[in-house]
């Protein structure tokens, strides 16, 4: 099960890196080719700090609001360390024709000279407001689900245990994009900020002065429903993407528990 638990000391640090690389990489192959790398930071994260609230305090490492902390400072954590690249693929993806930036190399050196240093960090306030609680959500709600689904179902009918993690592992991930997502709405629309002669072709440019000036133009001018403009693909990518990093997560932490007991089986045997 995500997070440390004190009666599986099955899977290390380390081996939690490696499961989390493993699943964010296959899950990013599948849905998306980004984010491999926040995603082995996050889980490798979030199972240390769970570990260091079991040692140092007298807190259930099981605990749901011990995995909404956790989680959420384990994805700031991830956020500030890709918050560049993150900030690299919203403008390439924003930028119109002609093209402003011609390759990676480019963007980096333009934006650097044009604008300076701190504008590859645009938007980490309303990113780092928003993925504490989406980040936190996710992993309490996966928690709740779990321990819900476990309550729903005896112990011995349990059958399926990979497509529970891939149902809870989804509801997680919808019930956590729908009550964060505005914070990721105002965090792309500062993003393209200072880009705007590059959106030109895609109709009515706004300039925000600052996440509290985006808000109250968003609301002003496109009233509430605004601030959930695109949440039903983004719905579905989170309940795909979600469901599968906890699902593939999951189960290589089940084949390196296996493997490992395998090979202390065979060498008690020799």
């Amino acid at each position: 099960m995500v997070g440390y638990d004190p009666e599986a000391k099955c899977v290390s640090t380390v081996e939690a890196a490696a499961a989390g690389s493993a699943s964010g990489l296959v899950t990013r192959v599948l849905v998306s080719p980004l984010d491999v790398i926040k995603i082995r930071f996050q889980f490798m994260a979030f199972e240390s700090l769970t570990k260091l609230v079991h040692n140092v305090t007298s807190y259930n490492a099981r605990d749901s609001f011990v995995h909404f902390v956790c989680g959420g400072l384990a994805a700031c954590t991830a956020t500030v360390a890709v918050q560049p690249v993150d900030t690299l693929r919203t403008r390439f993806a924003a930028q119109g024709e002609p093209k402003v930036y011609r390759n990676l190399r480019h963007a980096v050196v333009t934006m650097y000279q044009t604008e300076g240093p701190r504008t590859f960090y645009r938007g980490l306030t309303p990113t780092i407001i928003a993925i504490f609680p989406y980040a936190g959500l996710q992993f309490s709600s996966y928690n709740i689900l779990q321990q819900f689904f476990e309550w729903v179902i005896p112990a011995e009918g349990k059958k399926g245990g990979n497509v529970k993690n891939l149902v809870c592992g989804s509801c997680a991930g919808i019930i956590s994009k729908t009550l964060t997502y505005p914070f990721d709405l105002f965090k792309k629309r500062l993003q393209v900020g200072g880009f705007e002669h590059a959106r030109a072709a895609f109709g009515q440019v706004r300039i925000y002065r600052g996440l509290l000036d985006c808000v109250r133009q968003i609301m002003r001018e496109e009233g509430p429903g605004g601030f959930f403009k695109g949440l039903s693909p983004s719905l579905l990518k989170a309940a795909v993407s979600t469901g599968l990093v906890f699902f593939w997560y999951e189960l290589f932490c089940s084949l390196l528990c296996t493997l490992k007991n395998t090979d202390s089986t065979m060498r008690k045997e020799c």
